[in-house]
């Protein structure tokens, strides 16, 4: 085992099972581990600073419980899917905790309901929803489905979509009648997603149903990757004149938001 290894400090519990356990997925999770699609059970006692017999042990109670897996080939270890399945699952919950003082701030300045949402396939759903204090709001969304393509957050979240993708996604005929100024195609949608990129917002006015305006921002995590939407939503005749400025002020809010999931942060 290298000498820097062997004698630099330990943090507490680091000679239990558990301590000795997290230090492999840490090494794992290294990027020169991940460049190398994982590392042997030589390479990685080395890089903790362990005997070759505890690494293996603890490699394989990891395996079992599905932190780690084995290439058959290599038999290289690299980070399994249960650590990538509650990495998603705390991203998810981080996301939330993070996004609702943001909600509450864009209510608070806007005077109309917020939304947080996310694509599945060609739908978006809302995870959140903070309600206007307004008489005549947009009503809670939270846990609701929607077409992607004739809603703000589904622009929003299909920014960095190619024209190709959005075909594949939703299909090569005519869209589906929805507002009265929804896209009725493709190349009709792509156009206005190109206008989305220009500004790094979108605006929908009566598209996904009469009367209702919106305009939403992508979210992005700490890989620069669109995760989420922000938008914010109300009636034609009170929020249709001041769409630009709220269109500026949700960007604001979604890059404020994509800010505390790490994007942008010195990865060192």
């Amino acid at each position: 085992m290298s000498r820097t290894a062997a004698t630099r400090r330990r943090p507490a519990g680091a000679d239990t099972s558990l301590g000795r356990g997290l230090e492999i997925l840490l090494a794992l999770g290294r990027p020169d581990a991940a460049e190398n699609g994982g590392a042997g059970v030589v390479r990685i006692a080395e890089r903790v600073g362990r005997e070759k017999t505890q690494v293996s042990r603890a490699l394989r109670t990891l395996a079992e419980y599905g932190f780690v897996d084995r290439d058959p080939k290599t038999l290289d270890y690299r980070l399994g899917w249960r650590l990538f399945a509650l990495a998603a699952q705390t991203g998810r919950q981080r996301m939330l905790a993070e996004a609702r003082p943001v909600c509450e701030e864009l209510v608070a300045r806007l005077g109309e309901t917020a939304h947080l949402s996310v694509l599945d396939g060609a739908e978006v759903v809302t995870l959140m929803s903070k309600l206007s204090p307004s008489a005549v709001l947009a009503s809670d969304g939270t846990g609701r489905r929607t077409p992607a393509y004739c809603t703000a957050s589904g622009r929003a979240l299909l920014l960095e979509h190619g024209e190709a993708e959005l075909a594949a996604l939703l299909g090569g005929g005519r869209l589906p009648a929805q507002g009265p100024q929804a896209p009725r195609s493709v190349a009709e949608l792509w156009r206005r997603i190109e206008a989305a990129r220009e500004t790094g917002f979108a605006l929908t006015d009566e598209e996904y149903e009469a009367g209702l305006v919106s305009v939403a921002a992508p979210v992005r995590d700490f890989r620069g990757e669109i995760v989420a939407a922000l938008n914010v939503s109300g009636p034609k005749f009170r929020s249709g004149r001041k769409l630009e400025t709220s269109g500026a002020t949700v960007r604001d809010a979604a890059d404020q938001l994509s800010r505390r999931l790490g994007w942008g942060s010195d990865p060192a």
